[in-house]
């Protein structure tokens, strides 16, 4: 149960990430103004796909809560790196971001580590 835990963590933080990216990428970039930025974000806020990004944060760290019952930190955190090879992943997808000999070398380290770990 405990590994679900984490992927569950790692589950709710990707979808979170990329919900956020999507919604901003159609926003553009933030006007100059200090008061036209504030009313952007705030018209955000109440976005639900926004909402629901926040909601998949709080999802997950209820799930890290459930996590660190069952396993010691030092073990459980190392798998928060696949987030990041995840997010990588899908924004090559979703996104079209470019991807790299170094981006890909530099994840393959990440998954090799967590192997290492284990």
């Amino acid at each position: 149960m405990g590994y679900l835990y984490i992927l569950g963590t790692i589950s709710f933080t990707v979808y979170g990430q990329l919900i956020l990216k999507w919604k901003m990428d159609q926003v553009g970039e933030l006007p100059d103004s200090f008061v036209e930025k504030f009313t952007t974000l705030l018209q955000l806020l109440l976005n639900p796909w926004i909402i629901s990004g926040f909601l998949s944060a709080f999802l997950a760290a209820l799930c890290w809560m459930a996590a660190m019952t069952k396993f010691d930190i030092s073990y459980a955190y190392p798998f928060m790196s696949l987030s990041f090879v995840l997010v990588f992943i899908l924004s090559a997808f979703l996104f079209q971001e470019p991807v790299s000999m170094q981006k890909v070398i530099g994840f393959s380290f990440i998954i090799l580590g967590i192997i290492v770990m284990r």
